[in-house]
């Protein structure tokens, strides 16, 4: 063990910075239970070295306890002993042993503990309507004898929900309080309303829509998947007393909004709206008692994540097109216009969006399949009027007006407020644009649950796409607890022998899922039910902290023995069983995407194979070496079964080739023939793709693992269908879900079929055509690894350890990158220029970079001024290369 400095030696040049808990700066009630700790910390002093730690915790204001120090040099995911009490703030600081002594103490931390389902006083309350009907408000008074020194509202649904204390908006957040499993568990906000209430009478008004709980939803437009009645929860409490809950007293009635959808929009009348509705004494035409929802009050929990607010506003151009005003905000977003408008009383406007625009130039509706994804307004009076939905989000980037004078109009986007994580630039502005568009993917469809798409009548968190995208996920935005939240439902919605379903929150009943008009399982298909164990581990290499593991652990176990006892005495999954496969192959025939080239039997053992290897990693980490050798053993025989039943036709695809190499499938001896057998179908096709969505995010690591760089970026930089930068070519500012969505011709793919809600669904309404899927955006992760040359190791994770090898190339001769990582900023620059490749690398306290550098026999490489060592400790180092590696693109076919 690491011995500690004295407790009187001090480390002047070293600070403690950006304490925080797991579920990110700024938010208000936490779960009170499992609360972890993570720091970073700056030295001016390059030699330091951290050893270990001390935590202080107490009360707010009633002084800090120090505990015992530890010699331990992490400084992510340290676990807080014990709960908190129900709205306790908690204050916590730290310091540091360093190799020089003691720092000082951080400042301190607050944590504020939120409450607990059956800790709140407050019951349900709604008003009966039905679904996709008029939304209901709910109001009540109560009297203040002062202005509170602090006061928080506990706020939740079966639903969505918005609150207005004294006429103002509660919170920013929208869609509150967002996706879950809520068979198990609703989510309860915490808001900080000290500013909204005063002295004498207050009122509170709530409103609330059927969302997710109730409203028409799943391409199979089903309602009520959760529950028949919709119902709010608010509890508010000033200097700790409550005030006003929830209960039979409060008042309902309807308003304004007289239909709210996810998917259609909303239909809102001004002429309904009463303004003295928020004023004192208000009793309301047809107000009547609120009623009281029955629920277990189990089922409510705090935020563990943030939640969705307004990310981007764009100012939208408005020109004329075919008698209506056509607006255009220049980049796709899930959100909705917001309009000023110039019209009569009685006027009815009426806002379609679309993601794209028809040869034509009329919007490109059919992609949307059965949402109507249109808001309409009906004036209430002369003159200008501000227009903006509530309860609903679109997918477009176009919209279409009618009915009245646009005077203005903002694209507001939405998204779970995760903060941007990294940045990346290059001198390949189509690339820099590729990587701006998976980052708005990521944005719109990271809306409380990760979306396959945000405009259709989809919207569902499909596993599938989730895995594959999880690790460029982790890096772009600071996903950790959005991640940690997701995966609580993923679990609760794994069957009692394990199965994982392929979205999540599962909504999807057996009846609903049909390829070809064959009904077609839910549960358990491989590539998908799979991100039960390769998205923790993204979290993990990604963040550092052992508890998405810990969390996991026993929800990874259930998935592989799942596997286990479906494959019974033959080891490998036995023929047949319908997979999805790798879906979309772009050779896959349109009707059929499931049918791709390589074998689905194949894929769905290796997928087997790869969560068994991914569970002994786990339980390896965790300490259980017993586990982890018995997994690993079952990891090698389902691989040598895999391979040996199907490798050899498999390797002949790209995604099997690559499969086969990443997941260490093949045999040792003969990687390095798969791997050439993969180059060379690369060169054959000009770097024409010819993955789907399990192989895209593999194929380039398996080219540059295996030291064919020149075809890996043969593959990035092409410019013709299929490739990333065709998307790029033809205008896109977000990933698309096929690869030539946009044929080069200008016309849009047909769209072809997706699963069909019902036997005699025409293919106008179940066209599988989306221009915001983040999947095959999945390659920025080896963007920031190969191009970049960041990545984090997966035995240190979390950026402790960064192996820093950035690979310039023809075409590409210019980068940089950073990442905000657990430790602080990790950043590099780097350019070549004639025959000399020189970089800035700068690397944060706390981790040490191993230097992979782009030389060859002929080179010379230096570290600020001298020979250039296998490691670097923390600071910022000049590094210098001459005659360095630099890949060759087989044929990169231009625009």
């Amino acid at each position: 063990m690491t011995a500690l400095p004295p407790a009187d030696a001090l480390d002047a040049a070293t600070r403690v910075v950006g304490l925080r808990t797991q579920h990110g700066d700024a938010l208000h009630g936490v779960p009170r239970r499992g609360l972890r700790l993570s720091w970073r910390a700056e030295t001016d002093d390059p030699r330091a070295r951290i050893l270990g730690y001390q935590l202080s915790q107490g009360r707010e204001g009633a002084g800090l306890a120090a505990a015992e120090p530890v010699a331990d040099a992490r400084t992510v995911g340290v676990h807080v002993a014990g709960e908190l009490a129900p709205g306790e703030r908690a204050a916590f600081a730290v310091r540091l042993a360093t190799t020089n002594g003691w720092s000082d103490w951080s400042e301190p931390l607050v944590v504020e503990a939120g409450v607990d389902g059956p800790d709140l006083e407050a019951s349900v309350i709604g008003a009966d309507g039905p679904a996709d009907g008029p939304v209901p408000l709910l109001r009540t008074e109560f009297a203040l004898e002062r202005v509170p020194s602090a006061a928080r509202l506990r706020l939740s649904a079966l639903g969505l929900v918005d609150a207005w204390i004294n006429g103002v908006r509660a919170t920013d957040a929208h869609l509150t309080p967002g996706w879950t499993s809520y068979q198990e568990r609703i989510l309860v906000d915490t808001l900080d309303v000290t500013g909204l209430l005063h002295e004498g009478v207050n009122v509170i008004v709530l409103a609330v829509a059927d969302g997710w709980y109730r409203g028409s939803f799943g391409f199979a437009r089903r309602q009520a998947i959760y529950g028949d009645r919709t119902g709010a929860l608010a509890q508010l409490e000033a200097d700790g007393a409550i005030v006003a809950k929830t209960d039979a007293s409060w008042r309902a009635g309807f308003g304004a909004l007289r239909s709210a959808s996810i998917y259609d929009g909303t239909v809102t009348d001004l002429r309904r709206h009463d303004p003295r509705m928020h004023e004192p004494g208000y009793r309301g035409d047809g107000w009547v008692a609120a009623s009281v929802v029955e629920i277990d009050p189990g089922r409510f929990e705090p935020r563990s994540a943030p939640p969705v607010r307004t990310v981007a506003e764009l100012p939208m151009s408005v020109a004329g097109h075919d008698g209506r005003a056509r607006l255009d905000g220049g980049q796709n977003i899930s959100g909705w216009v917001r309009l000023v408008v110039r019209g009569r009383a009685g006027d009815v406007v009426t806002v379609r969006h679309a993601e794209v625009l028809e040869p034509s130039g009329d919007l490109h509706l059919k992609a949307l399949r059965s949402a109507k994804a249109a808001d309409v307004y009906t004036l209430d009076r002369d003159g200008e009027q501000v227009l903006e939905p509530a309860f609903t989000f679109h997918g477009f980037r176009y919209a279409d007006v009618e009915g009245a004078e646009v005077v203005s109009a903002t694209a507001v986007a939405i998204s779970s407020d995760l903060a941007v994580r990294s940045s990346f630039q290059c001198s390949h502005e189509a690339l820099d644009r590729f990587h701006s568009n998976v980052y708005w993917s990521q944005r719109d469809n990271f809306v409380s649950v990760p979306t396959d798409c945000p405009q259709r009548d989809e919207r569902l968190g499909w596993t599938g796409d989730a895995q594959a995208f999880a690790a460029t996920a982790s890096t772009l935005l600071d996903t950790q607890a959005f991640w940690l939240s997701w995966l609580r439902d993923l679990e609760i919605d794994q069957t009692d022998d394990g199965g994982v379903p392929a979205v999540v929150p599962d909504i999807i009943r057996p009846q609903d899922m049909l390829m070809g008009g064959v009904q077609t399982p839910n549960m358990g298909r491989a590539g998908w039910a799979d991100a039960a164990t390769i998205v923790p581990f993204a979290v993990y290499e990604s963040y550092g902290s052992t508890e998405v593991l810990e969390r996991q652990r026993d929800s990874m176990r259930r998935w592989v023995e799942h596997l286990r006892r479906r494959a019974g005495d033959d080891v490998v999954l036995a023929p047949g069983d319908f997979q999805f496969g790798d879906w979309l192959d772009p050779d896959a025939p349109g009707d059929r995407p499931w049918e791709a080239k390589v074998s689905s039997d194949f894929v769905s053992n290796a997928f087997y194979a790869r969560s068994a290897r991914l569970l002994a990693r786990a339980e390896r980490i965790l300490g259980d070496e017993d586990g982890a050798a018995r997994y690993d053993e079952l990891a090698d025989r389902v691989a040598a079964a895999t391979f040996e039943r199907w490798g050899e036709d498999a390797v002949l695809t790209q995604s099997g080739a690559a499969i086969a190499l990443e997941f260490r499938l093949a045999p040792a001896a003969r990687r390095p023939e798969i791997a050439a057998g993969l180059a060379e179908n690369v060169r054959r096709e000009h770097g024409r793709i010819a993955t789907g969505f399990l192989g895209t995010p593999l194929v380039l690591f398996a080219l540059s693992h295996s030291g064919h760089l020149d075809e890996a970026y043969t593959m990035v930089l092409r410019r013709e269908a299929p490739s990333w930068l065709y998307q790029v070519d033809r205008g896109a500012t977000t990933v698309w879900e096929r690869w030539d969505a946009i044929l080069p011709d200008g016309s849009i793919h047909s769209g072809a079929m997706d699963a069909l809600p019902t036997e005699d669904a025409s293919e106008a309404d179940t066209g599988m055509l989306s221009f915001n899927h983040y999947a095959y955006g999945a390659m920025i992760d080896w963007v920031y690894r190969t191009v970049a040359g960041l990545a984090p190791d997966a035995d240190d994770p979390g950026y402790r350890t960064v192996h820093v090898a950035p690979r310039p190339a023809d075409g590409l001769d210019r980068a940089a990158a950073s990442i905000e990582t657990p430790q602080g900023r990790l950043a590099i620059r780097w350019r070549v220029e004639g025959d000399v490749f020189e970089a800035t690398l700068e690397v944060p306290f706390g981790s040490r970079a191993l230097l992979d550098l782009p030389v060859t026999a002929a080179s010379t490489a230096t570290v600020d001024d001298a020979p250039a060592p296998a490691e670097l400790g923390h600071g910022i180092h000049r590094i210098r290369v001459t005659a360095p590696a630099i890949a060759h693109p087989v044929a990169v076919v231009p625009a």
